[in-house]
C-alpha cells in the first residue's frame, strides 16, 4: 500500500512539474522599453506572429491637438523587413472612431505623400518649411494609419525584396493582428477601411479580398488564434486598375478633357489604331491567358509604347504634367517640401526612424521590380468583383485633370465591375455632386459600388 501511495505521489509530482513546464514554453507577448540608434522605444513582442512592433508614443510631430494620441515606429518582420507606420487617433472620440489604413501607390511611394499633402493631420501652408495643423484631416473623424509598403518603400528598409501585389498582401495581414494585439483599444466593435490611390488600385482590391478570406477561415475554424478584420469599405483614388481598359483612355483623355486638348484627332486615330495592333492583343496574353511575368511585363513596355509615349510624343505643346494637366512638367506633383522636412535628424528621431536613414518619397528600384514581375500589366477587375460582391462598400473616385489614371478610364473600369448590381449601375444617370449646395463634381453608385469625378483636382485629389 506505501508503495502504491509512493508511486501515485510520484507521478503526481511528474505531472505538475509537467504541466508547469508545458506552460513556461508556451510563447507570450511582451511589452519593454529598448534603446536602439539612441532612440527609445516602447517594444511589443508578438509570440503569434513572431514579430516585433517598435515605436514612439506621441512624439509631438505634426498632430498637436490636445489630447490627441499618436504612435509611430516600425512592425519587423523576421529581421528581413522593418515596416514603417504612424497613426492617429481620431480628434472626436477615439475609442469610437472607425479605424482607416491609407498607403499610396508607386508601387514604392511613400504614404507621407497621403499624410503630408492629402489628408493627414498636419500641412505645409505658403511655402512655410514646418507643418502646421490642417483642419481637414481625416482624423477629425476616424483613426489614421499610415504605412510605408511594400518593402523599403519611404521610412521602411531590409532585405524582403517584394515583387508583387500578392506578396505585399500577406504582410499587411500580419501587421493589423499585431497592431490589434498591441492597441487592442482600437478594435473593439470597430469598423476598418481601406483607402488608397494610383497603384492602390492593384493594392486595395488584393488587399481587401485576402483581408476577407482570412475573415472567412476564421469563421470556418480553420486559422485560429487570428483577429477578424472588419472590413466595410474600400476606396482608391485615380486607380490603376484594370490596364486593358486604361491603356485606352491615355488617349482619350488627350483628345477630349475640358482643360486642353493634348493631341488632334488624327493623331487619335492613329494611336487607336497603334493601341488594337500593339497593345490589346499582348495585354490580353497576359491579363486573359498565361498571366506569366514575361507576358506581362512585355505588355507593359508594348502599350506603354502604343499609348502613353504616343501622348508625351504627340501632345501639342509637350508642357503638361502627368498628374495634372493645367501645371506644367516641370511642375513638382506634389510640391517636396515634405522630403525636406522629413530629412531633418530631429523629426526622424522624434518619430523613431534610424538616423542614418535617407527619406526619398517614390523609389524607382521598387517600381522596376514590379514592372519585371509583370505585376503592373495585370488587371485586378476581377478582384474588385468579388470585393464588392461581398458587401464592402467601394468608391473609385477621381480628380479631373489627372492624366495618368484619368477619371474616364476610372468610369470604365467602375462599368466593368462584375457584381449583381451592375447592369442598374450601366443604366444609371451621372449626376451632380455637392456639397453645402456647391457643385463639386459628378457622380453614380448603385448598391455597394459608386463612381466620383472631382472636378479642379489632380492626382492627389
Amino acid at each position: 500500500m506505501y508503495c502504491q501511495r509512493n508511486f501515485l505521489a510520484r507521478l503526481f509530482l511528474c505531472f505538475v512539474f509537467y504541466s508547469n513546464g508545458l506552460q513556461h514554453d508556451i510563447p507570450r507577448d511582451k511589452r519593454y522599453v529598448e534603446n536602439k540608434n539612441g532612440i527609445t522605444n516602447n517594444v511589443f513582442e508578438h509570440a503569434r506572429t513572431d514579430t516585433k512592433l517598435s515605436f514612439i508614443t506621441n512624439s509631438g510631430i505634426c498632430e498637436t491637438t490636445p489630447g490627441v494620441n499618436q504612435y509611430s515606429g516600425y512592425l519587423t518582420v523576421n529581421e528581413t523587413l522593418n515596416m514603417f507606420f504612424w497613426f492617429f487617433e481620431s480628434r472626436n472620440s477615439p475609442t469610437t472612431s472607425p479605424l482607416v489604413m491609407w498607403f499610396n501607390g508607386g508601387p514604392g511611394c511613400s504614404s507621407m505623400i497621403g499624410l503630408f499633402v492629402e489628408n493627414g493631420p498636419c500641412h505645409f501652408v505658403d511655402g512655410n518649411p514646418d507643418p502646421v495643423i490642417n483642419p481637414f484631416s481625416w482624423n477629425t473623424v476616424a483613426n489614421m494609419l499610415y504605412i510605408d509598403q511594400p518593402g523599403e518603400t519611404g521610412f521602411s528598409y531590409g532585405s524582403n525584396t517584394i515583387s508583387s501585389t500578392q506578396n505585399a498582401s500577406t504582410i499587411l495581414w500580419t501587421f493589423m493582428q499585431v497592431f490589434y494585439d498591441a492597441f487592442p483599444q482600437y478594435y473593439l466593435n470597430r469598423n476598418f477601411s481601406l483607402f488608397t490611390e494610383s497603384y492602390g488600385g492593384h493594392f486595395g482590391p488584393q488587399f481587401a479580398l485576402d483581408f476577407l478570406n482570412k475573415n472567412d477561415l476564421i469563421d470556418k475554424g480553420l486559422l485560429t488564434g487570428s483577429r477578424k478584420i472588419n472590413l466595410v469599405s474600400l476606396a482608391i483614388n485615380n486607380a490603376w486598375l484594370d490596364p486593358v481598359t486604361q491603356y485606352k483612355s491615355y488617349l482619350d483623355f488627350a483628345l477630349n478633357n475640358t482643360y486642353r486638348q493634348l493631341i488632334n484627332q488624327p493623331d487619335y486615330v492613329k494611336g487607336i489604331a497603334k493601341y488594337e495592333k500593339d497593345c490589346y492583343p499582348i495585354i490580353q496574353e497576359c491579363t486573359s491567358t498565361t498571366g506569366s511575368a514575361e507576358d506581362c511585363a512585355g505588355a507593359s513596355g508594348n502599350c506603354y509604347e502604343a499609348t502613353a509615349w504616343l501622348v508625351e510624343e504627340m501632345n501639342l505643346d509637350k508642357t503638361f504634367n502627368q498628374y495634372d494637366i493645367r501645371l506644367s512638367a516641370e511642375d513638382t506633383v506634389p510640391p517636396n517640401i515634405y522630403e525636406e522636412y522629413l530629412n531633418r535628424k530631429e523629426v526622424k528621431q522624434a518619430i523613431g526612424v534610424p538616423g542614418e536613414m535617407g527619406f526619398v518619397a517614390c523609389l524607382g528600384s521598387i517600381n522596376d521590380r514590379f514592372l519585371e514581375e509583370g505585376d503592373q500589366a495585370r488587371s485586378f477587375l476581377g478582384e474588385l468583383g468579388e470585393v464588392v460582391q461581398a458587401g464592402v462598400r467601394v468608391l473609385l473616385w477621381a480628380g479631373d485633370a489627372d492624366w495618368i489614371c484619368n477619371w474616364m478610364g476610372n468610369l470604365k473600369v467602375a462599368e466593368g465591375v462584375e457584381f449583381e448590381g451592375r447592369e442598374m449601375f450601366l443604366r444609371e444617370e451621372v449626376g451632380l455632386f455637392t456639397v453645402g449646395g456647391k457643385v463639386y463634381g459628378e457622380f453614380k453608385g448603385v448598391d455597394g459600388l459608386s463612381w466620383l469625378r472631382v472636378y479642379d483636382s489632380g492626382h492627389m485629389v
